[in-house]
This record gives structure tokens, sequence and C-alpha cells, in this order.
């Protein structure tokens, strides 16, 4: 495990680079092979203004990664977070608990958040308004979005205490399950179900893309679905029943415009359509 937190602690850029590209790639060419939903569209251009944001993100998170350092040296040096108070624990627990609850404050709390506060909502919307979920999809945020969860990541470094092994590592780990669960890809369901019970599994999240309520306020989770079964933000729905987008903003070729959806955070806000008699499992 030290070897682990080793690399972690020094990964080189290249490393997180080839993650995100090579994710991408591999992703890709599994949605080829064994789709989910076999989309009408063309690919390259569904994939452009995601690509588009993704690009933006990481501007944004490289502009800002001298905060994250920082912090991360400060609360190794205090002693300071959750999990520097806790007594001493072995290394291979250090690392689960520091990325379990790095993935609470900035990846469930942030997306639960996002959905409650209507401005808020209105910037994530960009995210929510793919009509054709595929792996392009999962970074697909504006920009002002991205600073949001940057913030909400700092936030948890600074409450668990994570040194920054433990943040590479996680955001490591984030970037892959974006990718999979965006993915157009079909498991078994068996399988997809037996991984929900833990992590987030493609079908799981693909119901928080459905496009009406209650759905859309569903599966916040990122890395672990176990945030969700807690708090009562857990739901399921037949993935042959799925539609993707959100029904006050149905403009398909609005919503696939880099020019529409750098807007789209400042137009009037709308409220959701809610399928009565459907509750949170």
């Amino acid at each position: 495990m030290e070897t682990i937190f080793n690399y972690f602690e020094t990964i080189p850029t290249l490393h997180r680079s080839l993650l995100l590209a090579g994710g991408i790639a591999l992703f890709w060419l599994l949605e080829g092979a064994f789709p989910l939903v076999r989309f009408s569209y063309k690919k390259w251009k569904h994939a452009w203004p995601n690509f588009f944001f993704t690009a933006t993100t990481i501007v944004v998170n490289f502009g800002l990664a001298f905060l994250l350092l920082l912090s991360a040296d400060w609360v190794k040096t205090n002693h300071f977070g959750i999990i520097n108070w806790l007594p001493s624990m072995p290394l291979w627990l250090y690392m689960v608990l520091g990325v379990l609850l790095l993935d609470f404050f900035g990846a469930y709390l942030a997306h639960f958040v996002e959905h409650k506060v209507k401005p808020l909502w209105m910037i994530h919307l960009v995210h929510h308004t793919d009509h054709h979920v595929d792996t392009t999809t999962g970074n697909r945020h504006h920009p002002l979005e991205s600073v949001i969860r940057f913030i909400f990541t700092l936030m948890g470094v600074f409450i668990v205490g994570t040194p920054i092994a433990i943040v590479f590592m996680y955001q490591s780990l984030s970037v892959v399950f974006t990718q999979l669960t965006h993915a157009n890809i079909k498991l078994p369901k068996k399988l997809d179900k037996a991984i929900s019970y833990i992590f987030v599994s493609p079908d799981m999240h693909k119901v928080h893309h459905h496009y009406v309520l209650p759905y859309t306020d569903s599966n916040y989770g990122n890395i672990f679905s176990i945030w969700d079964r807690l708090f009562g933000t857990y739901m399921e729905l037949d993935r042959e029943k799925l539609v993707y987008g959100v029904d006050v903003f149905p403009d398909e070729v609005k919503n696939g415009q880099i020019s529409e959806l750098l807007k789209q955070p400042f137009q009037n806000y709308q409220k959701p359509t809610i399928i009565p008699g459907k509750d949170v499992v």
C-alpha cells in the first residue's frame, strides 16, 4: 500500500492525462461493441461540445490546482481533519477512509446541493441536457460548475484532512468512474446490480439522467453508492424505460450547441415535471 500511496503522491501529469484520454478511448470502443442504447446520432458531432467542456474543466482545475496542493499540505502539516483525528490505523484503511469521505464532500454533497439550489441547478443543467448519454457526457460541465465542484473538493480536503496522495487517488478514481457510469454500455443486469451495492454502476447512474423527476433527483453518487443508500436518495428504473435529457429543456439542437450551452445557466428557471406516486427507494 505504501508503494501505491507514494505513486499517487507524485503521480506525473502525463499519467493523469493518459488516464483521462485512455479511459474515454476504451469506453468509446466498448460502447460500439456492447451498446445499451443504439443511438441514431453522429458520434463525433455529439462528442464535440462534450470535449469542449472537458477542456474547460481541465483549464479550471489546472488553474486552481495550487490551492489544492496548499490545502493538502496544510492539513498534513497541522494534523487537521477527520482522518487525522482518528486513532492510528493501517495505511490501507487511512486511504480508503480518505477516498470514501472525499467522495461524499467532493461529489455526493456537491451534486445534491446543485440539484436543490435553483441557481446551481441552472448551472448543472448543462450536464443533464445531453440527449445521448455516453462516456463523453461525464465531463460535460459548464465552467462555472467546474469552479463549484472544485470548491466542494477543497472543502472536503479541509474537513477530511486528506494529504495530496489521497486527493490524487480520489481524482483518478473519479475520472474512471465518471467515464464508466456515463458510458453507453450494457452490463449483465445481475452484474450491474451487484456492483451497485457498493459502487455506482452504469445502470444506477443512468437513472439520474432520466428526463423527469423524481428520477433526476436521485443517485447522486460518483464512486460509492453507499451515500445514496444511506441518505435515501437511491432509486431504480428499468434501463429500457430511460429517456435522457430534461423535460423543460427539450430542444435537442440547442442542447448540442456550445454557444447555447454556455448561456443555459442564465435562462429563466422552469419548474420540472414530477411523476406522481414515485418515491425514492
